[in-house]
C-alpha cells in the first residue's frame, strides 16, 4: 500500500498581500477621485510623480538586490506607499517634493531595512516627514479648492507651471484650517475667535478647504475605512482607539480652557485625522499584531497627535505620531502578546508539578 505524506500548514487562505493592497486602493479611489476634481491638473501631475517615482524607486532598489525588478509592482506596495505620500503632500506642491519623498520613503524607509515585511517605520510617513523638516516653506503652502474646468481651475499650461515650473500664484495660497488656528493662537487671538474665521464644521467634512488631499473628503475617507473594515482587511481597534483619544483629550482641555484649546470635533475633522486613523496608523508592519497592543497603540498616536498640534511647533502631528508609535510597537508586542498554553508570556514552559 502506497501511503503519501504531505508537510504542514494545511491550512490555506484566499488572501494575499496583492489583494490586500489592491483592496486599500481601492478604498481610497473615491476619496482621490474627489481630491482630484478639488484641486485639479496640479494634484493630477503631484499625483503621477509621486507614485511613478515610488515603484521606480523600488525597482530600482530590487534590481540593485539582484532581483527582478518587475517585481516591484506584483504587490503594489509601492503603488500604496506613493498614493499615501501624495495624500499627505500639499496638492499643488511641485513635482521635486514627490521625487525626493519617493526617494526617502522607499530607498531610507523601506529598503534599508530589507524591503516589504521588515520595515520598522512607515514609509509613507517617513517621506512626508523628511519633506516637512527640509523644506517648511514649500510643505506647508496650500491652496483653496478649484474644481477641475470651473472658472478660475489652472488648465493643463498653469498646472504645467505650477508642479513641473513652481510657480503657485500668490492669490491662490491659503491656509489650513489647523495651520491658521495655530497662528492666531500664536498671536494671541482666542481660539474662540480665531474658530469663527474657518470653514464650517460640514465644508470641512465635505472637503470644501485648504489642505492636502488626506486632509478633505472626510466622509468619502471614511467610507473607504469602512469598507476595509468590512472586507477584514482591519479592525476596529487602532481607528476608534486613536480618534476616540484624540477627541476626549481634545474635550477635556477644551472644556478647561476654551480660549486656548479647541473642541474634539474640530480635531476629529480637521488635519489628516482620518486618513491616519483608517490607512496608516493601521499599516500591517509598522503596528502591533495583538489586539490589546493596538489598543495601546491607537490611544497613543492620539495623544501624541493632539500634543503635537497645541504644543511643538507645526500645525498637524499625525505623521511625527506615527513614527514615534512605529518605534514602540515592539515594546507594545511584546508586553501584549496572549499567553500560549502551558507557557508563560516569555513563552517559556510552565513548571511541572511532580506528584509522587
Amino acid at each position: 500500500m502506497n501511503i503519501s505524506t504531505a508537510s504542514g500548514p494545511f491550512t490555506r487562505a484566499s488572501n494575499s498581500v496583492q489583494k490586500t493592497m489592491v483592496t486599500v486602493l481601492l478604498a481610497l479611489v473615491p476619496a482621490t477621485a474627489f481630491n482630484f476634481y478639488l484641486f485639479g491638473w496640479p494634484a493630477i501631475f503631484l499625483f503621477t510623480v509621486t507614485v511613478g517615482s515610488c515603484v521606480a524607486i523600488e525597482a530600482g532598489c530590487m534590481a540593485l538586490a539582484g532581483k527582478p525588478a518587475k517585481a516591484a509592482l506584483n504587490d503594489y506596495s509601492a503603488v500604496l506607499t506613493g498614493w499615501l505620500l501624495a495624500m499627505s503632500l500639499p496638492p499643488w506642491a511641485p513635482w521635486w517634493i514627490g521625487l525626493l519623498g519617493a526617494i526617502f520613503a522607499i530607498a531610507l524607509a523601506k529598503y534599508a531595512f530589507g524591503g516589504l515585511g521588515q520595515n520598522v517605520f512607515n514609509p509613507a510617513m517617513v517621506g512626508r516627514t523628511v519633506m516637512l523638516i527640509s523644506f517648511p516653506v514649500v510643505m506647508t503652502v496650500w491652496v483653496a479648492p478649484h474644481p477641475l474646468f470651473s472658472a478660475g481651475a489652472p488648465g493643463l499650461s498653469d498646472a504645467i507651471n505650477i508642479t513641473f515650473g513652481g510657480h503657485m500664484p500668490d492669490a491662490m495660497s491659503a491656509a489650513s484650517a489647523l495651520g491658521y488656528v495655530k497662528t492666531e493662537l500664536s498671536r494671541g487671538i482666542p481660539a474662540t475667535q480665531s474658530m469663527a474665521k474657518v470653514p464650517d464644521l460640514m465644508d470641512m467634512a465635505l472637503g470644501y478647504r485648504a489642505g492636502s488631499m488626506g486632509e478633505t473628503s472626510l466622509l468619502l475617507i471614511l467610507a473607504g475605512g469602512l469598507f476595509m473594515m468590512a472586507k477584514r482587511i482591519i479592525s476596529w481597534h487602532i481607528p476608534v482607539s486613536m480618534m476616540g483619544s484624540l477627541f476626549l483629550i481634545a474635550s477635556l482641555f477644551h472644556a478647561i480652557d476654551p480660549a486656548s484649546f479647541t473642541s474634539g470635533i474640530f480635531h476629529l475633522i480637521s488635519g489628516a485625522t482620518f486618513l491616519g486613523a483608517f490607512f496608516i496608523a493601521t499599516d500591517y508592519v509598522t503596528s502591533p499584531v495583538y489586539k490589546p497592543g493596538q489598543l495601546v497603540f491607537g490611544t497613543g498616536v492620539g495623544l501624541l497627535t493632539w500634543s503635537i498640534r497645541n504644543f511643538a511647533g507645526y500645525p498637524e502631528g499625525m505623521a511625527f505620531a506615527v513614527l514615534l508609535m512605529n518605534s514602540l510597537t515592539p515594546i507594545i508586542d511584546q508586553y501584549t502578546r496572549p499567553r500560549a498554553f502551558g507557557r508563560n508570556r516569555k513563552g517559556e514552559p510552565l513548571p511541572v508539578d511532580k506528584k509522587p
